[in-house]
């Protein structure tokens, strides 16, 4: 620690970043509250495997935004905090990253099975199976978490509970401040979930191109490409790492700035993305939005009876 070089923010540039992250989160959570809303409105959505596991997508990106930039927030207007309140901010925050790409893995299986297999989708795809795997997303999002929350408690004390922490937000993520400390079931844990994702992800887009109909196909490899490329930029987050690393030692000076850009490309702009992808896409999603939420003037003509 004493060999440690600090680099703080200038007031105008913790500034800038923090008006910069709060107008992001604001904006994101503005536009999948009024999915969330949409969704809600209309039981129609309830009772389909695609718009269910859509909304908990929307839902978890809600709850690991308020998260993320709450921590953030909190960095600069508070930096210690109170280690269990940490732990558990960092647990459902580093759990909900972890679910993100998981569910968009099997929204892509879905959409598979929708447009490969139709007869087979209702039978498959039902909404109680559609829980029974968000439940499933939820145990293995949560793995990591775990094991962090149980080596703590087998190595510190009940007393380190009581004390104030530096809650660092860019712990929902592996970054470099934190590249040493994975352990080898972290490292093979994230390995497997790429490899997993990758191959599901392939085969579902290979087997796509095979669809009956021509016309079928396009739509199946358009749906599951905007699906890749979100999944794409979800990912990215696990190689942080190793993209700060490589850069980070050209621009010693600038490694604050280097920090918040990875953050902000990979852990917020995908969140702001996934609205835009998945619910302007879908024309059942906007009929239903622009219903609810467009003010429409009814304009009732009185015709005289003729007696």
């Amino acid at each position: 620690m004493n060999s440690t070089i600090w680099i703080v923010d200038s007031y105008e540039e913790a500034f800038a970043k923090n008006i910069v992250i709060v107008t992001l989160g604001f904006i994101i959570n503005f536009i999948n509250g009024m999915f969330v809303v949409t969704f809600f409105s209309n039981l129609m959505f309830s009772r389909d495997s695609r718009y269910i596991l859509y909304i908990h997508l929307v839902l978890n990106d809600i709850l690991m935004i308020d998260i993320s930039v709450t921590l953030y927030v909190l960095t600069y207007a508070s930096p210690l905090l109170n280690a269990s309140l940490c732990c558990i901010l960092l647990f459902l925050g580093k759990a909900t990253f972890m679910i993100t790409p998981l569910n968009l893995a099997g929204m892509a299986i879905e959409r598979f099975i929708a447009i490969c297999k139709p007869l087979h989708h209702s039978r498959i795809c039902t909404p109680q199976r559609t829980y029974i795997f968000i439940c499933l997303l939820w145990v293995l999002g949560t793995i990591p978490s775990l094991a962090d929350i149980i080596i703590l408690f087998s190595i510190q004390p009940i007393s380190f509970f009581r004390s104030t922490v530096l809650c660092y937000p860019f712990s929902l993520f592996p970054s470099k401040a934190n590249l040493d400390n994975l352990t080898a079931s972290q490292v093979i844990y994230m390995s497997l979930v790429w490899i997993i994702l990758i191959y599901t992800y392939c085969r579902v887009l290979f087997t796509a191109r095979k669809a009956v109909s021509k016309g079928s196909a396009n739509k199946a490899q358009s749906t599951i490409l905007l699906h890749g490329v979100q999944l794409l930029l979800c990912m990215l987050s696990y190689i942080t790492p190793f993209m700060y690393v490589i850069i980070a030692d050209f621009f010693p000076l600038h490694r604050t700035k280097i920090t918040f850009c990875i953050y902000l490309l990979t852990n917020i702009m995908p969140r702001l993305l996934s609205p835009l992808i998945y619910g302007l896409r879908d024309q059942k999603f906007m009929k239903q939005m622009k219903e609810y939420f467009t003010c429409r003037v009814i304009i009732v003509k009185i015709v005289p009876s003729k007696l």
